[in-house]
């Protein structure tokens, strides 16, 4: 891959893509429209400062560590396909990008709520936060669907994470996989690019205007199923999961789905009672 380009939310055998300029504008214009959406509905919400600031800043963070992430898991499969190869960080795979990223995000976070604010004499670190995470959570899943969203449509001009090759009696094939020249393929990536901004648009419409605030759950049972099954239209090579029928990312998917079937209870039950709706509060000094 382009030392120069900005990459996070690809998927396995990217790094080998020609047309690297359009992909890497893809994924930096993700990434940036990610944060302007979250800076802008904080705004909008009446996050103060210090809250966007330290939202902001422990975001890029997790994004800078789910890069790691996601190239750390894509190696790990190829280790397991291939030891004699060795072991070599090249590749990224999304959900081994979000696993790091939302992992890391929460230890960002935690780390500085429980440990570094409480002890810092650093007037900057210091927490003047008029909202928690727990207010942010409902509209961080369409972020990162935006983000997502541009960035399969990288995948799509750099020729990876491509379908299977279409029959001449389907239309809907496209030459666009790097790896096989003159082979018409279906557009998987373009699939899921429309289906993670039609994602976004309905978590945007239950957020804004039923200010529903189980977006987490949505995100991940909704892209869980949507993943599980177009993994069976991918045409590129992804390995198999220890000698199942099943693709890793399908497990993964599987994993996302169950998780975000308990964060139902957990927002419920935990963590709506941490939430400081920062609006309400401005409304009422108003």
């Amino acid at each position: 891959m382009h030392p120069g380009a900005l990459i996070y939310f690809t998927d396995n055998h990217c790094n080998n893509a020609p047309g690297i300029y359009p992909y890497g504008i893809c994924m930096a214009g993700g990434i940036v429209l990610c944060f302007v959406f979250l800076l802008v509905t904080m705004w909008k919400k009446k996050f103060n400062e210090d809250s966007m600031d330290k939202i902001v800043v422990i975001g890029i963070a997790g994004t800078g560590f789910g890069i790691f992430a996601a190239m750390l898991f894509q190696s790990t499969y190829n280790y397991i396909a291939n030891p004699s190869a060795g072991f070599k960080l090249s590749g990224m795979t999304f959900l081994g990008g979000l696993i790091g990223g939302v992992a890391s995000f929460l230890g960002v976070y935690f780390l500085y709520i429980y440990v570094i604010a409480p002890r810092t004499k650093i007037k900057f670190l210091k927490n003047n936060m008029n909202a928690t995470l727990t207010d942010a959570l409902p509209f961080i899943p369409i972020a990162i669907c935006i983000a997502h969203a541009f960035g399969r449509l990288g995948c799509f001009f750099g020729g990876c994470c491509y379908g299977l090759p279409s029959e001449p009696r389907h239309t809907w094939g496209l030459p666009c996989a790097a790896p096989l020249p003159g082979v018409n393929v279906i557009p998987t990536q373009l699939y899921e690019m429309f289906f993670l901004l039609a994602l976004a648009f309905a978590m945007s419409i239950l957020y804004f205007k039923f200010r529903f605030n189980y977006n987490f759950s949505v995100y991940m049972i909704a892209y869980g199923i949507w993943r599980f099954i177009i993994e069976f239209f991918r045409g590129d090579a992804r390995g198999q999961f220890l000698g199942t029928a099943l693709y890793p990312s399908q497990i993964w998917s599987i994993v996302m789905v169950i998780l975000g079937v308990g964060y139902i209870f957990l927002q419920k039950y935990v963590l709506a009672k941490h939430m400081k709706h920062p609006e309400k509060a401005a409304a009422k000094r108003g």
